[in-house]
């Protein structure tokens, strides 16, 4: 096998030239769809990331969300709790008031009766007290053992008809 310069040469210059055609037409076109193609590729892979990153805050959001939803029955439920126990004191409070209001009446009636009652026997003694002294001036009795026995005589009559 020999050497041949002039074709060595000679493929040179048809690589060189097959080089800078591919260069000029076929390579740049292919750089730009490879380059294309990898942008794409890191733009997914950062809307990826993205996605994940918002995933995560809402997760985080929802848990903060759970948290202040719990936080807020916890809330309502004491605060029901505690409005619960202002009605039954303020019930309590009212009946007290009630049966105090209801114990003065009762007082005032029973005190209004007796006065009544007082009133009556007054009126009575009176009455028996005129009726003694009509007797005794009927009979016109003088002072001594006859008076007394008179007079217990019609005690006797006014206590028996109680």
């Amino acid at each position: 096998m020999s050497f041949i310069w002039e074709n060595t040469l000679l493929a040179m210059i048809a690589f060189a030239i097959l080089y800078w055609l591919l260069s000029r037409y076929a390579f740049a076109p292919l750089f730009s769809i490879m380059e294309k193609r990898r942008e794409l590729v890191l733009a997914q892979m950062n809307e990826a990331a993205q996605t994940r990153e918002q995933a995560i805050a809402y997760v985080e959001e929802q848990k903060q969300a759970l948290e202040q939803a719990r936080k807020d029955a916890y809330d309502i439920i004491e605060q029901s709790k505690q409005t619960g126990g202002k009605q039954a004191e303020s019930i309590m409070a009212d009946a007290k008031a009630e049966a105090n209001r209801l114990k003065d009446d009762a007082v005032r009636e029973i005190e209004s009766e007796k006065n009544k009652a007082v009133a009556a026997l007054r009126s009575e003694l009176g009455t028996a007290s005129v009726q003694i002294a009509s007797r005794l001036i009927k009979k016109e009795v003088e002072n001594g053992p006859a008076q007394e026995e008179l007079v217990n005589q019609y005690l006797n009559e006014v206590g028996g008809r109680q």
